[in-house]
């Protein structure tokens, strides 16, 4: 469309191109892969100045009809939200173990084609920029620490631990795999490879001592505090899920949503071994050999070959959809980072693929009964469906709709997409049936301990497990253990992520309910002329947007 809103849209997608080349890469747009991100307070400066001159064209532009209407209400929401947290600093402080610059700066090499000569070398000039990058970064560490509202401990000190993974000084490092897949791209140019085993050795040494530097020197001023209280969880909140909540309420809801669930779980669990608890259920599927994949290897193409079969078998009947998006690529995430499985989206011309990462923590048995509905989560009908059908319309959607999206939004959709496969019939195996419950279980762990966390809220007195008590990390890690249903240590990195991103944890769990009341707020209009596959086609026609303008826009298609 070629309207205001849709130019402002794309001129600030272009600016921030510029400003944000590592973003840039992410969102497969072209053209500044061989570039990286200033992450200086003056470069975090300059996105907000983009933002501020965005807003002010955006509130003077003319609205011409519903798709601009729309198309300025999600761009004003969003860019509000990340100028309300830009002004109180909470950049500064924003470091993480998942989404924080760190973990993009790496994380940056597995979205650049590798194919060429002339692709690697790109590789190798983005390689020689590790060092200014990471530098840029604590200097913005160092404003936050010197402004008193420095990054955590916590988070110091688990970030530093994946950078001893990424640089090699524990385990294998990531960089140096890079000269492998070099290798076995097959080049033969002796002058690249030299010039990139240089690059790579500087990238491996920068990260060492960026994780030095987050030990040894920033530790000491870091916040010793992991709950960031009301009023910066309202804030982040609000950034992630595009709406305002009462968060108690949130809170006793969660609650609520877990003892719905556990309550099922035990139901399904007499199912798949009878007279047994929802834990010796769990232990029966994990242990079973039949029921496990053994090798990464024979994993990975369990999975690709799943989510093949999943597009083709739903293409046609509940979604239609288009030809580029019925690609997607299994992936093996590299070691280091946080252990919940991801997703990318594809670039804007479809040259890359959406692909599924999936990291095995050095494991090589698979059980599969919680795979399943994972892989419906970040594959079809989930994150790649959406995110990949959004893109697709870009004869409809401006820029920005097509590019960015609320975590309640995107994060609620593949919870939502998880459940709606076992209302499609996908889910009839109650090994995989109690797999989605695991999730929607460990969703809801999420609402009740991110809040109660940050907030340090009560535990109910009516609860057996520590009822009475203000909630802490160790009491999160400990509940986590036992009611989620998923191994310690992979709690352990979970916890960790929800106190480094406060807010975020619970976009999934409240998002679904947004995606289901929308659904539900449709099926009442409409009555006996609702038609599901109608409603999702509209959902992606409109794109993505907060939770409140979700649930206005789809009540009254």
């Amino acid at each position: 469309m070629n309207t205001a809103i849709y130019g402002i849209a794309n001129d600030y997608v272009e600016r921030l191109a510029e400003r944000d080349p590592v973003a840039a890469t992410g969102l497969g747009i072209a053209g500044h892969d061989d570039e990286m991100t200033d992450y200086s307070p003056d470069g975090f400066d300059a996105v907000e100045a983009l933002r501020q001159e965005t807003r002010r064209a955006l509130a003077e532009a003319d609205v011409s009809g519903e798709r601009d209407r729309i198309a300025r209400e999600v761009m004003q929401s969003a860019l509000s939200a990340q100028s309300d947290g830009h002004e109180v600093g909470d950049h500064l402080r924003g470091l993480g173990i998942l989404g924080s610059p760190v973990q993009a700066i790496r994380m940056v090499f597995d979205q650049m084609p590798r194919a060429t000569e002339e692709d690697w070398e790109t590789v190798a000039t983005r390689l020689g920029k590790v060092p200014a990058a990471l530098d840029s970064y604590q200097r913005t560490l160092e404003t936050g620490a010197e402004r008193g509202i420095p990054a955590t401990q916590r988070q110091a000190l688990e970030v530093a631990r994946q950078c001893d993974v990424w640089s090699g000084e524990v385990g294998d490092s990531f960089f140096d795999r890079l000269l492998t897949a070099y290798h076995d791209a097959g080049i033969g140019n002796d002058r690249l490879q030299e010039r990139l085993h240089d690059r790579v050795t500087t990238a491996n040494q920068a990260y060492a001592d960026m994780g030095r530097y987050l030990r040894e020197d920033f530790w000491p001023q870091a916040d010793p505090e992991d709950a960031v209280g009301e009023e910066r969880y309202q804030r982040a909140s609000r950034l992630y899920n595009g709406t305002d909540l009462d968060l108690e309420a949130t809170y006793d809801w969660g609650w609520e949503e877990l003892y719905r669930i556990e309550e099922e779980m035990r139901a399904t669990a007499e199912r798949i071994l009878p007279g047994s608890t929802i834990a010796e259920a769990r232990e029966h599927l994990e242990s079973d050999p039949d029921r496990c994949i053994e090798g990464v290897d024979n994993f990975q193409r369990w999975m690709q070959e799943l989510q093949d079969r999943t597009i083709a078998e739903l293409n046609g009947t509940h979604f239609d959809i288009p030809e580029p998006i019925q690609r997607i690529e299994a992936m093996i995430a590299p070691p280091g980072g946080a252990l919940a499985m991801y997703y990318t989206p594809p670039s804007e011309d479809f040259s890359r693929p959406g692909r599924t990462w999936y990291p095995t923590d050095g494991k090589n048995v698979f059980p599969l009964w919680g795979e399943v509905s994972i892989a419906y989560h970040e594959g079809v009908p989930g994150h790649h469906l959406e995110r990949a059908s959004v893109r697709y319309n870009a004869e409809s959607l401006s820029r920005f709709q097509r590019l960015f999206a609320i975590s309640g939004y995107v994060e609620g959709w593949a919870l939502y997409a998880e459940r709606l496969m076992a209302e499609l019939g996908y889910l009839e195996n109650p090994d995989y049936y109690l797999g989605m419950l695991r999730a929607q279980a460990l969703r809801s762990v999420r609402v009740v301990v991110d809040i109660g966390m940050h907030l340090k809220l009560s535990i109910p007195r009516t609860e057996a497990f520590e009822g009475g008590a203000t909630w802490t990390p160790e009491l999160g890690q400990a509940f986590a253990d036992e009611r989620s249903q998923f191994p310690p240590e992979f709690m352990a990195s979970e916890i960790t992520r929800y106190l480094g991103r406060p807010g975020q944890a619970i976009s999934y769990k409240v998002g679904e309910r947004a995606w289901l009341e929308a659904r539900a707020a449709a099926k009442h209009i409409e009555g006996a002329g609702f038609d599901l596959k109608r409603f999702h086609a509209r959902a992606f026609d409109i794109g993505p947007m907060g939770l409140a303008q979700m649930q206005r826009e789809l009540a009254t298609g």
